[in-house]
């Protein structure tokens, strides 16, 4: 059908699209400059040929230099945007990032107990990539014994799985033995981030289903300035995998990749910590 038939068509015919397109919801802050939370996962849901659903946490004031305001969205609001989504187009995957309070922790839990949520990856978000503190300390009980438990996977930095334990995590070695652990506790997959450690930019995951033995997914340091998102944007980007169908294995070495390209493009925008290239796969000079 040529594009003229199809924009004469009555809008209320409704015309069968020829595939079927996995939606992907993220329930994360809003990042007003456009590199982190929400943001950051819609572009890397959309780079992925997915379809991008959204249920706000909060509002953050921020730019690449820090955050100077939150806005909290009330629980039950919350709630309503992920029951709204699953009435009408139930997604495949769900990514969960900023969660400030302890009351939104458990609206969110709730939420997708009720409905049977799939492939829930969390990233637990605790402070952004300038060191403002995004998680109220209260909420961090919540998280770890209310929605940690219902993911298929979490995806920890090494200072978050540090504070998930309260105990240090600095070396390869506690960062594997933070992965067996929290996978132990919580019952789910644990990706444990390096990054922030003496291991360049090597991650280890440890699987319930498998044993628990550690897997490491080694990457190259990507020696760039402007890392803000880079959570965000590998979390959603194993979602997308998942929601694709992908083995948790598979999805997280995809996920990598991508992100190993967005870092690589050199995106250099703001006084900051800048972003990454969510659509570097879509330019024809970097494929």
């Amino acid at each position: 059908m040529r594009l003229d038939d199809v924009l004469a068509r009555s809008a209320t015919d409704k015309i069968a699209a020829p595939w079927s397109t996995p939606a992907v919801l993220s329930c994360a802050g809003s990042d007003s400059s456009g590199g982190a939370g929400i943001q950051a996962d819609i572009k890397t849901i959309a780079a992925h040929g997915l379809f991008a659903e959204t249920a706000i946490t909060a509002l953050t004031a921020q730019n690449t230099c820090g955050v100077s305001g939150v806005a909290t969205c009330e629980p039950a609001f919350v709630q309503a945007q992920i029951d709204a989504v699953f009435q009408d187009i139930p997604p495949a995957a769900v990514k969960v990032g900023m969660v400030p309070s302890a009351a939104i922790v458990r609206a969110i839990a709730q939420s997708l107990a009720s409905w049977g949520a799939q492939n829930v990856v969390v990233d637990p978000v605790m402070v952004a990539t300038s060191g403002a503190r995004l998680l109220d300390p209260d909420a961090q009980q919540a998280l770890a014994q209310e929605l940690l438990p219902l993911a298929t996977v979490i995806t920890p930095n090494m200072p978050e799985a540090q504070a998930l334990l309260g105990r240090q995590v600095s070396t390869p070695q506690d960062q594997q033995l933070a992965a067996v652990e929290l996978a132990h506790k919580l019952g789910c997959a644990v990706l444990v981030k390096g990054g922030h450690g003496s291991n360049d930019a090597n991650d280890v995951l440890a699987h319930p289903q498998k044993g628990y033995s550690p897997r490491w997914f080694n990457g190259t340091r990507i020696h760039t300035a402007n890392t803000h998102g880079t959570g965000c944007t590998l979390s959603s980007a194993i979602a997308c995998g998942l929601a694709q169908g992908l083995e948790l294995e598979d999805a997280i070495a995809s996920a990598k990749a991508y992100l190993t390209g967005a870092l690589a493009a050199g995106l250099d925008l703001g006084q900051g910590s800048g972003p990454v290239d969510h659509m570097w796969r879509h330019r024809p000079n970097l494929r």
